[in-house]
């Protein structure tokens, strides 16, 4: 049964490493949303895009497996509104009319390959909104969202005041500087690392053309490279979203991670409780990002999300 004053929704969010379903009765009169599913999967959808402009045959279908899932779940629960986002890997590829075709075919939508800006807006509204009110945090917030192929920055108090999405992600990062003879360097040379650093520094420098990141009094941090990160900090046994969801992570325990990570093998990232196998090869890359944007903003800690651009779809559909 639907709660009286809500909306059963549907978002999809569909990026360059996971696709992800959120399923909530949604009131936008009281700002109450009401998970009943919340689901994801490691997809890739984005291998090999920065290097060939096309998604490959292999990606397109393990997203369709993931979509046929979704289908089923989104069905079974009743969904009336159905929105389904695309972003980063599926803005850059040739064949993204491929994409479109089977989405449309399984799920009776056209997925949306929204701006970069507009996946910020998001972004934005689903980190924040539960946020009002709290005396311990003061705006105006950084929202960043790194994903796999791009980041986004958000600035804003309640309403969005400048955003701005830039093409670094742990997927796009671990590819363009990780990866010798189609194999991830196990560990990365400081050759590598210092590579890659520069050229996040080198976004960072195009972010902040748009969005004044130094103005900010509390950095808010989305997405599975900053929620491991704090999992991996916190020394959980399992991934726990409820300890992670809002927890604190300081400027030096996150450097001490990072540096772990990229020092770390395989096989010594995969033996981390709370590590999704599909993040092994990429959290490296994203934890540096999210250092990154700490050290050039001078933020002492990252508030943790588990709630972002997903939870601003599903408020969007409502």
């Amino acid at each position: 049964m639907v709660p009286p004053g809500f909306s059963r929704v549907a978002a999809v969010d569909c990026g360059t490493n996971s696709i992800r379903l959120l399923v909530a009765d949604v009131n936008p009169a009281t700002g109450e949303l009401l998970e009943l599913d919340r689901r994801m999967t490691i997809v890739r959808l984005g291998q090999d895009v920065d290097r060939t402009g096309r998604l490959a045959p292999e990606a397109l279908e393990r997203t369709f497996a993931a979509c046929r899932e979704y289908a089923d779940v989104i069905r079974e629960l009743g969904a009336t509104k159905v929105r389904f986002v695309a972003t980063s890997a599926s803005r850059d590829a040739e064949n993204r009319d491929d994409f479109v075709r089977g989405v449309l075919d399984i799920l009776g939508v056209e997925p949306e390959v929204i701006s970069g800006d507009r996946e910020a807006e998001f972004s934005f509204t689903g980190a924040t909104k539960e946020l009002t009110g709290r005396d311990d945090l003061t705006k105006p917030y950084l929202v960043v969202d790194i994903g796999g192929g791009s980041t986004e920055f958000v600035v804003g108090d309640e309403r969005v005041r400048a955003a701005r999405s830039v093409d670094v992600g742990c997927v796009r990062m671990t590819e363009r500087h990780l990866v010798r003879e189609g194999v991830v360097s196990d560990p990365p040379t400081e050759e590598q690392i210092a590579a890659m650093r520069a050229d996040i520094e080198a976004a960072l420098d195009l972010a902040e053309e748009t969005v004044p990141l130094r103005e900010a009094h509390t950095l808010v941090g989305l997405a599975g490279s900053v929620t491991t990160v704090s999992a991996i900090g916190q020394e959980l046994p399992e991934y726990d979203s409820a300890r992670i969801h809002h927890s604190r992570v300081s400027r030096d325990r996150v450097r001490e991670i990072t540096s772990e990570l990229l020092r770390s093998t395989h096989a010594e990232r995969a033996a981390i409780p709370s590590m999704h196998p599909g993040r092994v090869d990429v959290i490296g890359a994203g934890a540096l990002v999210l250092l990154a944007i700490m050290e050039r903003i001078g933020a002492e800690e990252v508030v943790v999300s588990e709630h972002d651009i997903l939870d601003g779809i599903a408020w969007s559909v409502a």
